[in-house]
């Protein structure tokens, strides 16, 4: 099984919200926000059945807060791209994995520019991976807050997984196997 996220970020396009969180258990979309709408709204029965107020306000809160740093993120990458106008798209996608055959779980966190990779997360040593030479000054920093990190790996082989656990238990009559 496995839950994601899709974080995207347009700038430089009028037609499309400039801030998206789509999210996805076993493929299934079960989440929408966007920055016209402002709040985080159900895609699913299950969803929208099984959580109460206090979980759609965290999650629009969260959203909410999540894009004005993407935001400033498009404005950095421009930076360090060299780029002073034009459409970019800064997008995270993260999330993680559980097998419930084997208990093997993972989880997975990464960032891509203008549709390609960016920076990503290494569960495993706890570092970022800069694959342009725009995001190492990003993994410098971004591997310098050990405690970002550790609270990350927390929340990706802990929290995540439980919710996954029990979005698949709420989803289970419509989620494929």
């Amino acid at each position: 099984h496995s839950m994601q996220y899709i974080v995207t970020a347009v700038s430089g396009l009028d037609e499309i919200p400039e801030h998206t969180e789509v999210g996805m258990v076993d493929g299934q979309q079960f989440v929408y926000y966007d920055s016209v709408l402002k709040k985080i709204i159900p895609k699913t029965d299950w969803i929208e059945k099984n959580m109460d107020a206090s979980y759609w306000k965290r999650e629009t809160d969260r959203n909410i807060a999540t894009e004005q740093v993407f935001k400033s993120n498009v404005a950095v990458a421009m930076t360090r791209f060299n780029q002073t106008g034009g459409v970019h798209v800064y997008q995270k996608m993260y999330g993680c994995e559980w097998d419930d055959e084997t208990g093997v779980t993972d989880g997975f966190k990464q960032y891509g520019y203008d549709g390609e990779d960016f920076i990503a997360f290494d569960l495993k040593t706890l570092k970022w991976i800069a694959p342009t030479p725009q995001a190492v000054i990003t993994k410098h920093k971004w591997d310098s807050d050990t405690a970002l990190n550790e609270q990350s790996k927390h929340y990706y082989t802990q929290e995540c997984i439980e919710w996954l656990k029990k979005y698949v238990d709420y989803g289970k009559s419509t989620l494929m196997r």
